[in-house]
């Protein structure tokens, strides 16, 4: 059902607000063709659509296909899914999307762009959604007939109104399981009861509270923002008791089209409806209450895009594939899919690589990885499972073992537990209820999918009886009503590190950081504070004690010179005695005791400084030799190993010319035992240029200069590169480059270059040479950049370039230019300087004017000068 397949079936958009009978429209005409299929932005809506087109065509013409979900029968010919599932090998007559502005979500939506791009019907196609799609919709599917539809009846704000003042027929949203539950218990304790209505749900649980609400049993409904994707119900008033939800990265305000598609649900047909605040929401700005009211908001851009034709020969061809970019600017290439995120991980996994290299290997992973993450835990924690799935299935017969998957079902096959236990459980066998119908993942799919089905039912009808009978822990009680009577409130911390107060949420723990909700009152505020510390910190404690006795492979050192604990940064380095051993400043931890927090200090400081140690093995190496009193460097090499020690390990070679020109060979052989290389412009530790250790030595000497970010990272695999202009040489120096006029380069390359050099000049009387594209592609620059560097090393051009003949460059004259240079003079107040005062110029061999012997100079003849 490919749009190029149908070329010259019509494609008709239809666009507006909610309550424009958009979903009731697709439905009709769908039910009037031979075929079709309509793909849904929730598996609630399709499930409700799906009933009611059993209820027009009978049981046996009907299908549903969702992710956990999946009615086919033998003859059907109406198919109602998810968009996700939508069956592509379909031919149907008639085929709609709905919600297609959801095109431009984050997480989902590359799935809507690409069937709003590729799925079309034979006879007919119909987009259905938000009016903001227009504009993107005449670029990207031109052929399309767009029709837009008005309102049925007027959607007014309200204003802030309490719970207790809330009018019938009302509907609370809140965007966490917590703050629904909070606010089912307030408006059962005021208002007599509430039904509850959450996306996570199963659909059996759903319709019931639904029912609840529906027939009157109850005039009020607490539910998320899935009230906004085209469920039906009669709600007069939608109350936010927020306008910010955590969006899967972070917490955020809602946009106002988000806004509006939610208060929209506000009127039925041509009922009115309104909408405004409740509990702690702030008022709407005006400027957004117009746009609500009248359905104005600002036309969407671009949609989010992902390849389709994947290449899934290798797994390598399928990350390749994935990563093609957008074939128009139009479309923007999705960021945040789990499906990409896994295989992002998995793929680092050496089991799971080897597993993929086989023949399909690479296309059952990526099927894998599509697993979607019910249990909303983390990215690792989800890696772990399809990891765990992906292994069971490239091994035996290739199917999920029968009773692996019967113990998983079997212990959560229990009833007992409160509504948070019974929802977490839910929220598993979904997992297990989509293998079931994934066909060839199981031995007997038939078999699992009736299994997970009476699992999910059991939990379903339990969790229904915790929410009819208004269930709920103590802990969920409401916020408001303990901060107006100043009574003890209760805290609690999730295992996300969510903390919530009386249920509400109030601010996060990330790792050892508490970062507090700044919503509400200054009352409200320090009501929360006080009572949030009751949790929040024990748990910093427990932390902190965990964190003293982690080994060094928990622990994790970033570019930003942060230390990673558990993936979270717990620490930050900070400037020591000296680079190798910084100091350490906890991120957070300031609720915790004294004494763990010093054990966590010193803990960190112990692993830095191994980090250090291992990482710049051969620095500190050296290091140890220029400070042993016996059996280290001597002479002149202590001398030039101790410029290094201070340089990091490099020196450009002009400062420290002197002292190499009057090196012996014995000093030689120890500076190269000590792993120096003392090259054609610099001096310097070769295993220091390793990216690892190249990156840990910029790093701490940024620590130690008073800023992390202070640190010359080059281009990962470059040669060269343009230098930082706010880092002097030391800087450049540490990663393992030196500044050469436009270029910092390499200091391996720099010797390379030299050696290249070397080779163009042999033959040449007067020693000139020829830049040479050799050159070029060494550095990775361009010819001026060339010039500018060999300028930048003493090189001299003495002839341009005409015609056919090349431009000539002389040499660098290297041993004039060391026995002139010297040290700087050392300080004033030293025993140094009166030796730097003695005239030890070198006499030229002899006699002198007076026809005596010259006496001998040099070290030799210094050194018998001071034994006489």
């Amino acid at each position: 059902m490919t749009a190029s397949h149908f070329r010259d079936a019509p494609v008709t958009a239809v666009l507006g607000p909610t309550n424009t009978g958009k979903t009731h429209l697709a439905l009709e005409r769908m039910m009037a063709r031979q075929t079709g299929v309509m793909g849904l932005p929730l598996r609630l809506l399709a499930r409700e659509l799906y009933d009611k087109v059993v209820k027009a065509k009978g049981a046996a013409s009907v299908a549903l296909i969702t992710g956990e979900e999946k009615i086919v029968p033998p003859h059907a010919r109406f198919y109602l899914c998810t968009v996700e599932a939508m069956p592509l090998d379909l031919r149907p007559a008639f085929l709609a999307v709905d919600e297609i502005q959801l095109a431009a979500d984050p997480e989902r939506g590359h799935i809507f762009t690409e069937r709003l791009l590729h799925a079309r019907g034979t006879q007919e196609t119909m987009f259905l959604g938000s009016a903001s799609m227009r504009p993107i919709l005449r670029r990207l599917v031109p052929e399309a007939v767009i029709e837009t539809r008005e309102r049925f009846s007027t959607l007014s704000y309200a204003g802030a109104k309490k719970l207790t003042k809330l009018p019938r027929r009302s509907a609370v949203v809140a965007f966490s399981a917590g703050d629904v539950y909070a606010m089912a218990e307030l408006v059962r304790r005021q208002r007599g009861g509430a039904a509850v209505v959450m996306g996570a749900l199963s659909p059996r649980t759903r319709n019931a509270q639904v029912e609840l609400y529906q027939s009157g049993e109850v005039d009020f409904l607490i539910a998320t923002d899935a009230i906004g994707m085209g469920l039906n119900m009669d709600v007069g008033h939608v109350a936010f008791a927020s306008y910010a939800k955590f969006d899967g990265r972070r917490r955020r305000r809602l946009h106002p089209h988000e806004i509006g598609q939610i208060a929209g649900r506000a009127g039925r047909f041509r009922t009115d409806g309104t909408f405004g605040e409740t509990a702690e929401a702030r008022a709407l700005d005006p400027e957004i209450i117009e746009r609500v009211e009248a359905h104005d908001f600002d036309a969407i851009g671009r949609l989010v895009w992902r390849n389709h034709a994947l290449d899934v020969s290798s797994l390598d061809a399928l990350k390749l594939s994935l990563g093609a970019p957008a074939p128009d600017p139009a479309l923007e290439r999705v960021r945040a899919a789990v499906d990409e995120g896994v295989l992002d991980i998995l793929s680092r996994d050496r089991d799971v690589r080897e597993r993929a290299s086989a023949r399909g290997g690479a296309a059952r992973l990526w099927d894998v990885c599509g697993t979607p993450q019910f249990r909303k835990g983390t990215l690792d924690e989800h890696a772990r499972l399809v990891k765990t799935l992906f292994l069971h299935l490239t091994e035996g017969d290739g199917r999920l073992p029968d009773a692996w998957l019967d113990a998983q079902l079997t212990r959560l096959n229990r009833t007992a537990g409160d509504v948070d236990a019974l929802a977490q459980r839910l929220t598993q066998v979904r997992t297990w209820s989509y293998a079931a119908h994934r066909p060839s993942w199981t031995r007997d799919p038939a078999y699992w999918q009736a299994r997970s089905r009476e699992v999910e039912d059991a939990l379903s009808d339990a969790l229904h009886e915790r929410l009819a009978a208004r269930f709920i822990d103590r802990r969920t009680s409401a916020l408001m009503k303990g901060l107006r009577e100043n009574a003890d409130l209760q805290a609690g911390l999730d295992a996300s590190g969510e903390v919530t107060v009386e249920g509400h949420f109030v601010g996060r723990l990330d790792a050892l950081n508490f970062r507090a909700d700044a919503a509400g009152g200054p009352l409200a505020r320090r009501a929360v504070a006080n009572a949030a510390l009751k949790a929040v910190r024990p748990e910093v404690n427990r932390r902190l004690g965990q964190l003293a006795r982690a080994g060094d492979d928990a622990l994790a050192l970033d570019d930003e010179g942060r230390v990673l604990w558990r993936d979270a940064p717990v620490a930050r380095l900070v400037a020591g005695p000296h680079p190798f051993a910084p100091g350490v400043q906890l991120i957070g931890g300031e609720l915790g005791a004294a004494e763990a927090v010093a054990r966590a200090v010193a803990h960190i400081e112990r692993f830095a400084a191994r980090q250090a140690s291992e990482g710049l093995a051969p620095l500190m190496a050296l290091r140890e030799q220029v400070e042993a009193r016996s059996g280290g460097l001597e002479g002149l090499a202590r001398g030039i190993a101790f410029r290094l020690v201070e340089g990091s390990g490099a020196a450009p070679r002009r400062d420290l010319a002197a002292d190499i020109a009057a090196l012996s060979a014995h000093e030689r052989r120890q500076l190269r035992a000590a792993g120096v290389r003392i090259g054609e412009h610099a001096v310097f530790l070769p295993a220091l240029l390793k990216p690892r250790a190249a990156g840990l030595n910029a790093l701490l000497h940024g620590v130690h200069a008073g800023d992390a970010a202070r640190a010359f990272r080059p281009p990962p695999g470059r040669t060269s590169a343009a230098p930082d202009p706010s880092l002097d040489d030391a800087a450049h120096a540490c990663a393992g480059y030196q500044l050469c006029g436009p270029l910092a380069v390499r200091l391996d390359i720099l010797e390379r270059l030299a050696d290249l050099i070397r080779e163009s000049r042999q033959g040449d009387p007067a020693r000139r040479f020829s830049p040479a594209p050799a050159m070029m592609n060494l550095l990775g620059c361009s010819q001026e950049d060339l010039r500018g560097v060999l300028r930048a090393l003493g090189y001299r051009r003495v002839r341009k370039a005409e015609g056919e003949t090349p431009e000539l460059w002389t040499g660098r004259a290297r041993d004039r230019r060391e026995r002139t240079s010297a040290p700087p003079p050392p300080p004033a107040d030293t025993p140094f300087a009166a030796l730097a005062a003695l005239d030890l110029t070198p006499q030229r061999p002899g006699r002198t004017a007076q026809g005596k012997p010259r006496r001998s100079t040099g070290r030799k003849g210094a050194a018998r000068r001071a034994r006489q």
